[in-house]
């Protein structure tokens, strides 16, 4: 909660959560607009606006220009286009829903750009080796370790959210039947989805169930399917640092810890010939686009085309004589 917003319009960002909600938005992204909304009125609160209605057009460019020139305080760097992007994205989207709901009498942003942000790439994946290498770290740590490749082998072979696969019910993985899947109840944006499971991975969550999770499991553990090492579910901090831990024994430090699974099954499945569509449903993506990020890594069609085609590509590597043309020591 920010102390610089008054109680009036913290009521009125209270009031359009609860909508926000009724809508069937998730909590976490509830959470995350309201982060945005409250930087926002803490910004005008600076600039000695305190309402919601006296805010213009002007106000929203000058925020922009704002975030354009602001520094973050634990980067100590600008923000990136694409948080600037979100950043005005959410306040644009707050007052259209505020005019909508009537908790304002008009949306001063109808006619409002937001800033253009490039196409994000994907950077963190492993090759099919390097996961290899990866889950054979695990092997030291006995029950534990099985536990840990479990977890690395389901996020491998679902492409789950790094939570998707923390809040996994024992219900909700199905290892025994001629249909093994896992059941997402609540993915991305509160969209539940089914995910196939194959005799790899079944195999390594069945072996953690049958060995390793007795051990761990204690009189409150519920009915969660992975469960730390006191019994309890896997909170989000908890798993990045436990697929972290392993990368960097591995010496794999990609930037990422989860989500570098998620993405190297992404990357493999396309690598391998993999339609588009499927591998959306596959990631639980609403917007094909957002799968589409993952073409920019393979380029398997356009690799194939210029090494036919291009005379670059059919040429030979140069050859020593000529690099001597150009490092002789008389030149």
């Amino acid at each position: 909660m920010n102390p610089r917003i008054n109680s009036a319009t913290r009521q009125l960002l209270d009031r359009n959560d609860q909508y926000r909600m009724a809508d069937g938005l998730s909590l976490m992204t509830i959470d995350k607009q309201r982060n945005n909304h409250e930087l926002f009125f803490a910004w005008l609160h600076a600039q000695g606006i305190e309402s919601a209605e006296q805010v213009t057009k002007a106000c929203f460019e000058q925020y922009k220009v704002y975030l354009c020139r602001h520094i973050s305080p634990k980067t100590h760097a600008q923000l990136n286009a694409t948080t600037r992007r979100k950043r005005a994205a959410d306040i644009r989207t707050l007052f259209k829903e505020l005019a909508y709901t009537g908790l304002i009498t008009e949306d001063p942003l109808v006619s409002a750009r937001i800033p253009k942000a490039p196409r994000p790439v994907v950077t963190a994946f492993l090759s099919e080796e390097e996961i290899e290498w990866l889950m054979y770290q695990t092997r030291p740590y006995g029950l534990t370790g099985l536990r840990d490749r479990a977890i690395l082998e389901c996020y491998y072979g679902t492409a789950a959210r790094r939570m998707e696969a923390g809040k996994l019910q024992l219900q909700d993985v199905r290892t025994d039947s001629d249909k093994c899947a896992i059941l997402v109840r609540k993915g991305k944006g509160g969209k539940g989805r089914y995910t196939p499971l194959y005799p790899r991975t079944v195999s390594w969550l069945n072996a953690y169930l049958n060995f390793a999770r007795p051990k761990l499991a204690k009189l409150n553990s519920g009915t969660h399917f992975f469960l730390d090492n006191q019994g309890k579910p896997f909170n989000a901090s908890q798993l990045s640092r436990l697929v972290k831990k392993y990368l960097l024994m591995a010496g794999l430090d990609v930037g990422a810890a989860c989500n570098v699974l998620r993405h190297s099954a992404a990357t493999h499945l396309l690598q391998h010939g993999a339609d588009v569509r499927c591998i959306q449903e596959y990631l639980g993506h609403a917007d094909i686009s957002t799968t589409q990020v993952y073409l920019s890594v393979t380029q398997v069609q356009l690799r194939e085309t210029l090494s036919r085609c291009h005379p670059a590509a059919r040429s030979q590597a140069m050859a020593d004589s000529k690099l001597h043309d150009y490092i002789r020591e008389d030149v």
